[in-house]
């Protein structure tokens, strides 16, 4: 096992603003680096590495306003997995975030039954001061059999931003799913959800539960499925495959919501074939969309369509064109 890399520096400046005057020192502090928990900036002035115009104060000192304030310590080490050369698929990089296209079976964070080989051991071996994030910057996430894009931060900042970002709904999050059922229309589903009452394992739409907004419309109907494109509005675990179950209209090789095999009538070999090997959910985070966390710029990345998904796809296709020759 290799040592850990030191934990990087936070050097930063800050001014107090007048209307600040007469406030307590820590409260001003929190207020002028909200990227760092209160408890770590008590510790940071208990040890002299936040200063008042270069002096060391105590939490409740009054200040009077326009003093600088200095703040320079190490960071601690929030995530405390291995590295590990894992590839990853990167859409978009720079000094503040990482974009991949996260292929379906990998593992987002390491848990009892994945302690290693996952996302975040990837991440870590890619670039090692992602440790002091916590979850090293993942601020959202995707199902292990899900496949697409997701963001992460690489600093404290970012990670704030992306995270706010996220809970106020400013994040475009666009997928694909392929349902079972031929839809004559696209809507919204809104229903609340939250941990399933006897089975922990899965979610569950719940008159108690937490909102839960998806969008969806249809991008191509087959003769027993349909190609959806889903926008979240909100970001619950499950979200999606919870509530197309819920609309009696569940992903194709979902193993939690999906339920018995439906094959159409007449169905054509290769796709009878498809179907039963589709081991997993049919879905695909296609689009992200944010405002960067420094420059505010749109950022839009697109994740390719994976190689099965798309096969489904043209099999599904295949089959319906096979059925209306017939028909002729």
């Amino acid at each position: 096992m290799t040592d850990p890399s030191p934990a990087p520096a936070a050097s930063m400046q800050a001014t107090v603003p007048d209307a600040a005057a007469g406030r307590r020192f820590d409260a001003v502090l929190a207020e002028l680096f909200p990227d760092f928990s209160r408890s770590r900036l008590a510790a940071w002035i208990k040890s002299g590495d936040a200063r008042l115009d270069g002096r060391e104060v105590r939490p409740r000192d009054p200040v009077r306003g326009g003093e600088t304030v200095t703040l320079h310590a190490q960071l601690d080490v929030q995530t405390h997995s291995e590295p590990e050369d894992i590839a990853l698929d990167v859409l978009h990089e720079d000094e503040h975030v990482i974009v991949i296209n996260k292929p379906a079976g990998l593992v987002v964070h390491p848990g009892a039954g994945n302690p290693a080989g996952t996302l975040v051991n990837a991440l870590l071996h890619r670039d090692p001061s992602l440790n002091v994030l916590p979850r090293a910057g993942i601020v959202h996430r995707l199902d292990k059999d899900t496949s697409g894009v997701m963001v992460v931060a690489r600093t404290l900042p970012a990670h704030t931003a992306l995270i706010e970002q996220l809970s106020s709904r400013e994040v475009h999050r666009q997928y694909l799913a392929v349902v079972v059922g031929s839809l004559v229309s696209g809507g919204t589903a809104n229903a609340p959800i939250d941990r399933h009452p006897r089975d922990r394992i899965r979610m569950a739409v719940r008159e108690d539960g937490r909102d839960a907004v998806t969008h969806f419309r249809l991008r191509e109907r087959f003769r027993a499925h349909t190609l959806l494109e889903c926008r979240l509005e909100t970001g619950r675990t499950h979200q999606i495959r919870v509530h197309m179950a819920h609309l009696k209209h569940p992903i194709v090789g979902d193993p939690l919501y999906g339920g018995p095999l439906k094959l159409p009538r007449g169905a054509t070999e290769d796709l009878v074939a498809t179907l039963r090997g589709f081991k997993r959910q049919a879905l695909h985070a296609e689009t992200l969309e944010f405002a960067h966390p420094v420059t505010g710029e749109p950022v839009r990345c697109t994740a390719p369509v994976p190689e099965d998904l798309t096969h489904l796809v043209r099999v599904l296709r295949d089959d319906t064109a096979a059925a209306a020759e017939k028909e002729r």
